[in-house]
């Protein structure tokens, strides 16, 4: 369906984007854009940080696994 758009539909939609909205409120939506995409890269790159440390709590003991026995109660 979209296949067809060349340069000049893009040009046309690009003038129409830019007469409704204006030039500030484009530049800072392009801004904000902007921002996301550098949070998010960062919040990747500590994510990765994080997967290759020691699996260990603030006060230096490892994380364990609290979750409760089942019981014959428990059982369906």
């Amino acid at each position: 369906m979209l296949n067809n758009i060349g340069l000049p539909g893009l040009l046309l939609i690009a003038v129409v984007v830019l007469v409704l909205f204006g030039r500030g409120k484009i530049s800072s939506l392009m801004g904000e854009v902007g921002k996301g995409i550098t949070s998010f890269k960062k919040g990747v790159a500590d994510g990765a940080k994080d997967d290759d440390t020691d699996p260990a709590l603030a006060d230096g003991t490892s994380a364990r696994d609290v979750t409760p026995e089942k019981t014959e109660k428990d059982k369906v």
